[in-house]
């Protein structure tokens, strides 16, 4: 019987949350078949089996985030002999194309002082991360049963018991969890400065797409004033400006915050700017987006006016160095060779790295994008 662990999935990341199992106990797979599917702090990634066999075991449920190393399932392989068995507890790493790194795993099982069970007075024994994370959570080891190889207590019986003493309590997953970690490097290492302005919409015909043209405005913008498509590197000191536009589109849903990516915004239709956001957002709703479709932004736009909300300081994403943010639309008076008109406007907030960008730059980035959301496309 063979023990299959979460295995590095790449991009360095230690941890992913089991979104969906698509195998049960006793079921009979094959090399390469999809066996679950884990969202990390990049993407949603399906499994492949590393061998066909039969299930003997699975661990871990639904929702449950896991690190690398843990038990996920035991295979009795097709055709293996009793011996054989017995001498390939060994963890595995995923084959096929999720990642091209052999990455073997020998999880050290950890003593925890001279505690034991009560019912079998046997040694507790923990992974080193769900020890420290007991700590940090007031949980204690005596009152879990390890859902790990061998009875070892894991980073998820942690949070399982976490939130059992503290009802109501959540622990963030996914985008969530991801979220938090890149609001709070952009806290940290970013000069952030907004700006406000309002686009006049007099000149829309009727049944225009908003996020159509915001996208459009923007890419114009861009390629105006480029400072603000760009990237910067403090540590290094440099920055590198862009001639493609590769817009990120933070979207919503009950998962946490997407920002896919449009790829070479400057030469997509508004017609396909429509269908490839419709496509995304389903996309996104059923958790079916690549790592490859979430990277290499090089500029973000939030329409979080299509909720709520005039103005905003939307928060920088590094290495980027600039965000668009357009709220509600909304009605007001102008003046009309001197007669009260009313018109539709939309607010605008651009926050930049003024570190990357001068106060000049982003005026004139967000003038541009002005002009261009208040002409009367044929």
């Amino acid at each position: 019987m063979r023990s299959f662990l979460l295995p590095d999935l790449g991009e360095g990341l230690a941890e992913s949350e089991i979104v969906q199992w698509h195998v049960n106990v006793g079921d009979m797979v094959k090399l390469d078949q999809i066996i679950l599917t884990v969202e990390t702090a990049k993407a949603v990634v399906d499994v492949p089996a590393p061998y066909s066999g039969k299930i003997v075991s699975r661990h871990g449920e639904e929702g449950d985030v896991i690190n690398i190393g843990s038990l996920l399932l035991e295979i009795e392989e097709e055709g293996a002999t009793e011996s054989s068995k017995e001498k390939q507890k060994d963890a595995a790493t995923v084959v096929g194309n999720v990642s091209n790194q052999t990455h073997k795993v020998d999880v050290d099982d950890f003593w925890i002082g001279a505690s034991r069970n009560t019912d079998d007075d046997s040694p507790i024994t923990a992974m080193p991360s769900a020890r420290l994370l007991a700590k940090k959570l007031g949980v204690d080891l005596l009152k879990i049963k390890g859902s790990g190889h061998d009875g070892m207590i894991t980073d998820a019986d942690i949070y399982e018991e976490a939130g059992k003493q503290q009802p109501g309590t959540e622990v963030l997953k996914g985008a969530r969890r991801t979220m938090v970690g890149t609001m709070s490097e952009s806290h940290h290492n970013v000069a952030s400065v907004t700006i406000t302005e309002e686009a006049l919409l007099e000149n829309w015909v009727k049944g225009e797409d908003i996020s159509g043209r915001l996208i459009q405005a923007v890419v114009h913008a861009c390629q105006k004033e480029p400072a603000l498509n760009a990237w910067f590197d403090a540590e290094t000191m440099t920055r590198c400006v862009h001639s493609a536009v590769n817009i990120g589109i933070a979207v919503d849903s009950s998962h946490g915050l997407y920002v896919p990516v449009l790829r070479n915004a400057h030469e997509v239709k508004t017609a396909d700017i429509r269908s490839w956001l419709n496509d995304t957002v389903a996309g996104i709703r059923d958790r079916k987006i690549g790592r490859e479709q979430l990277q290499h932004a090089t500029i973000t736009v939030s329409n979080f006016g299509a909720i709520a909300g005039l103005y905003a300081t939307p928060v920088v994403s590094p290495p980027q160095v600039a965000i668009v943010g357009a709220g509600r639309i909304i009605e007001k008076v102008v003046m009309r060779n001197n007669e009260a008109v009313a018109v539709k406007a939309m607010p605008l907030s651009v926050t930049f790295d003024h570190r990357a960008c001068t106060g000049g730059e982003a005026a004139r980035f967000t003038k541009f994008m002005v002009e261009h959301l208040e002409m009367k496309l044929k």
